[in-house]
């Protein structure tokens, strides 16, 4: 989606000002140099921040679900799908973003350029549209829970789950294709530099057309479907409030009352997504319609920021809004991410080998 401008134009856009006598034209090359950008450094560090929590979270989610044969239901099999594309979202393209506040210079070359936004709108694309997949699933197990076929379910899950991925990289293709080096100059200081992008600089009605249909295809048409299915839901439940069944059903209850948690927390990981994502579809919304010049404002400067870390901060923070909404999750996540050595001895003769005991108890596992 929207692309990082390299460090020159986001260092214009932090200063807030630009130099209007200045009619020099220069490459991004000549204007790096040793130059140590702060902002750079510190946004860089955020972004690093970001795919560190994100690789523990999504991981140790993946090692639960897999480790765990009481969780391995369809809603987390979905989850662990969603976290695979959040953990290569992470490790390719949350870098390369990263490195544009770094250096002026796109460093990945023309390939990079076309495989970084395929795999991004790739990730984006598994997202949503298994966000839209498991509303769907609890749509059947809360409004129709008698459709639901136990024979080769897993089987079935996991043919699904490889169809979102297949048609996720089947609409990111156009993004490999048109993504190319291109080279763009800043307003009045006449500063050229060469970044990757969808389209060049000149014409703007093909960059209208892309991210008007990236917002709707990605964003706007899935949570509208998410919408129908939960109007469903809620109606549903609001109807079978008053036939809760009694004590005497216990198992029925607490079957019930686990779907309608399970329903919560997808409805949670789709409000996030929605959040998450709205400001960079805003961003590259604006700069598609103002595609014939860079905007260097600071208001430009620290909203692209803002957008870019909220986006990738969605494929870190699922895991532990799964961990806040789900106690038997919280439990076996808690043991997959500490695994601690086995009590010492249960006879304890003395103050001093119950202290060491004690602490004993307390030392990780070496890995």
């Amino acid at each position: 989606l929207a692309q990082t401008l390299p460090a020159i134009v986001t260092r214009r856009m932090s200063e807030g000002t630009v130099d209007l006598d200045s009619r020099r034209t220069v490459t991004s090359r000549t204007l790096s140099g040793p130059m140590i950008w702060y902002p750079g450094i510190l946004i860089s560090a955020v972004y690093g921040l970001l795919i560190v929590v994100g690789l523990v979270g999504n991981i140790t989610l993946i090692r639960t679900f897999c480790a765990v044969r009481s969780l391995r239901n369809a809603p987390h099999l979905f989850m662990s799908s969603l976290a695979v594309g959040d953990l290569l979202l992470l490790l390719t393209c949350a870098p390369v973003d990263a490195s544009r506040y770094l250096t002026d210079e796109w460093l990945f070359g023309r390939a990079g350029c076309k495989l970084i936004p395929f795999i991004q709108l790739t990730s984006v694309g598994v997202s949503v549209f298994t966000l839209t997949v498991l509303s769907a699933d609890r749509y059947k197990a809360i409004v129709k829970p008698m459709d639901i076929q136990t024979s080769n379910a897993t089987a079935k899950i996991f043919i699904m789950a490889a169809m979102i991925w297949i048609l996720s990289m089947t609409l990111a293709i156009p993004e490999a294709i048109f993504s190319d080096l291109h080279t763009f100059s800043i307003g009045k200081t006449n500063e050229t530099f060469v970044t990757c992008a969808p389209y060049s600089h000149a014409g703007d009605l093909h960059p209208k057309i892309h991210s008007m249909a990236s917002f709707l295809i990605f964003y706007i048409i899935p949570l509208v479907i998410i919408s129908i299915y939960y109007s469903f839901i809620a109606r549903s439940l609001i109807r079978s409030a008053s036939n809760m069944p009694g004590e005497d059903n216990l198992h029925v209850r607490r079957q019930v009352e686990s779907r309608k948690r399970l329903a919560k927390t997808v409805l949670v990981f789709v409000g996030l997504f929605a959040v998450c994502w709205l400001p960079s579809h805003a961003v590259y919304l604006y700069r598609s319609y103002h595609y014939a010049e860079v905007d260097t404002s600071l208001l430009h400067f620290i909203s692209s920021v803002f957008a870019r870390i909220l986006a990738f901060a969605n494929s870190c923070i699922n895991p532990f809004a799964l961990y806040l909404l789900s106690r038997s999750f919280q439990k076996q996540f808690n043991k997959q991410l500490c695994c601690c050595c086995p009590r010492a001895a249960v006879s304890l003769p003395s103050t001093s080998t119950k202290r060491s005991s004690i602490a004993a108890t307390l030392l990780p596992c070496s890995v």
